[in-house]
């Protein structure tokens, strides 16, 4: 979902100060190219990118949804 401009100002504030003291796990299924639309500011999605990305491994899944793959649905009739 698009976040307002203090609220991903506030995110880039949060990374910025923390990015080289602490770990992160971050999981999205967006592209980095979308977080310029999600931040409405491409420059911030450029420089928050630039310290997440810093020192890290990223991890690409791939596959069938395991959710989708083990539910239940709703109106399913119990035995």
């Amino acid at each position: 979902f698009p976040v307002e401009k203090n609220q991903a100002v506030a995110l880039f504030n949060f990374i910025n100060q923390l990015y080289e003291n602490t770990c992160f796990i971050i999981t999205t299924n967006k592209m980095a190219a979308d977080w310029a639309r999600m931040l409405d500011d491409e420059v911030l999605a450029t420089a928050l990118l630039d310290r997440l990305l810093y020192r890290c491994d990223v991890m690409n899944l791939s596959g069938k949804s395991y959710r989708m793959e083990n539910r239940k649905t709703f109106f399913e009739q119990k035995e």
